[in-house]
């Protein structure tokens, strides 16, 4: 499947490792004579070869063939022998360093074996991760699998606030030709030693590490939040990895720009094209503790306004992301008690350094249901991700801390932990979309639950700090914050918060709402709305609190993926009853339209039409439609004149597929006004 493979002109020898192959050796100056010519294949591995760091493989040709092999040991065997040639089988190790391997052949009179001659093989020989054998630390038993996990090309994302995700199209493309010399770039720069590149914990751990550029170490990806990306591609133009890998090689410099989900895509298409079982996975309300704690903790004033800078926590500020993407890569964990094998975690957004590096995993996804925090690598903060705390606090001097626990919410993070289903692709809907929450954590609510979290507060002494604080007592004031879960955009929403007063007196209520447009990992934008509220409410009585928002005031304050939180905090008078509550939601983009022909012939130039309708009152510029294909097209822009507000957009391009079957193509639209808008449509070449 490999195009280097496929090459007509300089086809590239690709095997995995614990297979065996075979090789013509033909000799220009005579026939082989057994007994008489001593043969030596000698396969090198990185700068400095040693058999005994494993760089190095040496096999003494002999027409005995062994029965019985060692896994750990090269070893090959002539075959056949013709006039001037012989057909030698070799077998490769289950464990050998994956990568680049160069081959010597070593030809010598037994007579007198000083004089030796070399050949050296001029083409390199990749040796990559085998899923399929089990002596490899990244088996897989279910090898039905694998045709997902290594051998799709183009699979899922699951993007966007909770309640209105959606799964975003991604064209892996790990056997483009251009993919296995960037990984190769990545390895070598990241400094790796090539004894330790046949271990996937070692492997994984560096591409968590290399396929972001924050350590300067000449990585894959920048990452970039900030919205503005007029000196790159903006991460939601990227159709999938092949574009970013291909720049990436041809400049040798990191790529501009990544966000998480497009980190996790990179990810994916690297442990794919090596052989390791990999997929990407989204968590809905995704926790970003910066202190340890496995807490997310919001401060407020003595006025009930929100305070930006933590006071525990002068080296960051804990976060709640709308999503965030990260990827599971399938592998055996020596390294670990039995049972943390299988899926680990392994994340490349830049969040939070790992050992100095930002680098993040493998994490046994089972340690991370259980709370076993003491595991390597960062399954404390994996924990987190999950299903931390959410803790509201306010100003309060006569608390030992300076501030007191107003809020706690069990439930809010993890809310949902997405993959994309095995052997379903569905173009138009979510059919394909697999919920694998509780992998990672037992279900909300039970006590199974609250023991695993504390199994991994004792571990941290942060944490233990902040769960020994106690919860607030039950009050007589109820509030309820209703969830919207999505807003089609160009739609006037309200933001309602329900009060009862469950006592028996007068309560004096001041109440306040925020509507504030944010990127998706937390970070605030745009002041949308403020309402605030002083009334009395009688026992007994409930009060709505409403504050409508019409598209005038959100639309020109919406940055990409459209997504806005809504705060509320609460307080009683009397009693001093503070309560704190926050919901996010995505504002919804149209989608794009392709429209393509029943039948489509191989190898013959079809025309396809993809369009949208502009949902702004206002011109968009810049216009650009980004196609990719594996088989149909690759990497194809095609630019656009302005879109008049509202306008209904057509545009017309050519595909020539290369391959029959089943096929996928993806397509995203950008522009300076209107981005993150894409779509998808299975296609049958005949």
């Amino acid at each position: 499947m490999f195009d280097m493979v496929n090459d007509s002109e300089l086809p590239t020898p690709i095997f995995r490792r614990g297979m065996k192959f075979t090789l013509a050796i033909r000799f220009v100056n005579g026939r082989f004579r057994e007994g008489e010519d001593k043969i030596r294949l000698m396969f090198n591995f990185g700068p400095t070869p040693n058999p005994l760091k494993g760089t190095k493989g040496i096999v003494l040709l002999t027409s005995t063939k062994i029965e019985e092999q060692d896994d750990k040991l090269w070893y090959g065997n002539i075959l056949a022998k013709g006039e001037d040639t012989i057909t030698v089988e070799v077998a490769i190790p289950s464990s050998v360093p994956v990568g680049i391997w160069k081959l010597q052949i070593e030809t010598s009179d037994v007579k007198s074996p000083e004089n030796k001659k070399v050949y050296d093989y001029e083409s390199e020989i990749y040796i990559l991760f085998n899923p399929w054998m089990c002596h490899d630390l990244v088996h897989m038993p279910d090898k039905r699998l694998l045709d997902e996990y290594v051998l799709q090309e183009v699979g899922k994302i699951w993007v966007g606030a909770y309640g209105s995700s959606k799964g975003r199209e991604w064209v892996f493309g790990q056997f483009n030709s251009c993919i296995l010399p960037a990984i190769m770039l990545m390895l070598d720069r990241s400094n790796l030693p090539h004894s330790s590149r046949g271990d996937p914990v070692k492997v994984c751990r560096i591409i968590s590490k290399m396929v972001n550029s924050n350590d300067e170490d000449g990585g894959i990806l920048i990452g970039d939040w900030s919205g503005d990306y007029s000196d790159g591609t903006a991460p939601s133009a990227w159709t999938g990895s092949v574009a970013i890998m291909q720049e990436y090689l041809d400049t040798q410099e990191p790529v501009p720009y990544g966000q998480c989900w497009v980190f996790a895509g990179v990810v994916t298409t690297v442990c794919r094209a090596l052989g390791i079982p990999s997929r990407v996975v989204s968590n809905l309300v995704s926790a970003h503790d910066a202190n340890s704690s496995l807490t997310i903790d919001k401060y407020y004033d003595k006025d009930d306004e929100p305070i930006e800078e933590d006071p525990n926590n002068p080296y960051g500020e804990d976060s709640i992301w709308n999503y965030h993407v990260w990827n599971e890569v399938y592998m055996a964990r020596p390294d670990l008690p039995p049972g943390y094998g299988g899926w680990q975690a392994i994340d490349a957004t830049p969040q939070e350094v790992s050992s100095n590096f930002y680098q993040c995993g493998p994490a046994s996804v089972e340690a991370i249901k259980q709370g076993a925090v003491g595991y390597n690598y960062d399954v404390s903060f994996m924990v987190a991700s999950v299903n931390a705390d959410v803790l509201r606090w306010k100003e309060d001097p006569n608390h030992v801390l300076g501030y007191s626990k107003i809020y706690c919410n069990k439930y809010h993070v993890g809310r949902c932990i997405l993959t994309k289903k095995p052997f379903l692709f569905d173009p138009n809907g979510d059919r394909d979309r697999e919920d694998i929450t509780l992998t990672y954590k037992q279900r909300e609510g039970t006590e199974a639950e609250r023991l695993s979290l504390l199994n991994a507060v004792r571990g941290s002494e942060m944490a233990k700090k902040f769960f020994t604080m106690p919860d607030v007592e039950l009050e007589d004031m109820e509030f309820k914050l209703h969830d919207l879960d999505k807003v089609m955009i160009g739609d006037t929403f309200q933001a309602v918060i329900s009060i009862t007063n469950k006592s028996k007196q007068v309560r004096s209520i001041g109440a306040a709402i925020t509507a504030y447009s944010i990127y998706y990992t937390g970070l605030k934008a745009s002041l949308i709305e403020k309402a605030k509220g002083d009334f009395a409410m009688q026992p007994g009585e409930v009060q709505i609190m409403k504050m409508t928002i019409t598209p005038s005031k959100y639309l020109d304050k919406l940055v990409e993926y459209g997504m806005v939180k809504l705060y509320a905090v609460v307080t009683v008078k009397e009693t001093r009853q503070t309560w704190a509550d926050e919901d996010d939601f995505q504002v919804i983009k149209p989608p794009i339209r392709i429209q393509v022909p029943a039948e489509i012939p191989l190898n013959k130039n079809t025309t396809i039409t993809l369009g949208f309708k502009n949902p702004l009152n206002m011109v968009l510029t810049k216009c650009k439609f980004y196609i990719h294909g594996p088989a149909l097209l690759k990497n194809y822009i095609l630019a656009c004149p302005d879109v008049q507000p509202q306008q209904d957009v057509s545009i017309v391009a050519g595909i020539n597929p290369r391959s029959s079957g089943e096929q996928i193509l993806v397509a995203t639209f950008h522009s300076v006004e209107l981005h993150d808008i894409t779509g998808s449509v299975k296609i049958q070449v005949y």
